[in-house]
């Protein structure tokens, strides 16, 4: 199976698109006071989490199926996996 770089290239803008708005539904959580948007933010954190998780899963396959060693997928798989560990790290904050 060859790789798809348009697909591989659309999954690198999704999950950089994915990742600020991670960032950015963490800084919103600290600074909010309103009980209903933390509540909305905590949901949509949880369901970008998800989103990011299928990526890595498909972007593992995806370099699993290809012989180089530097690609796309292979940079598709350390995007994800950095941007799941920094979802993970950060988790906490929601619990504070």
């Amino acid at each position: 199976m060859k790789e798809s770089q348009s697909l591989t290239n659309s999954f690198l803008i999704e999950v950089d698109f994915l990742s600020n708005r991670l960032k950015n539904i963490k800084q919103t959580y600290k600074t909010t006071e309103n009980k209903a948007l933390k509540v909305r933010l905590f949901s949509e954190n949880k369901n970008i989490f998800k989103r990011v998780n299928e990526i890595y899963k498909i972007a593992e396959l995806l370099n699993k199926k290809n012989t180089e060693k530097i690609n796309f997928s292979n940079l598709l798989v350390e995007i994800t996996k950095r941007t799941l560990n920094e979802n993970k790290f950060e988790s906490n904050l929601f619990f504070l």
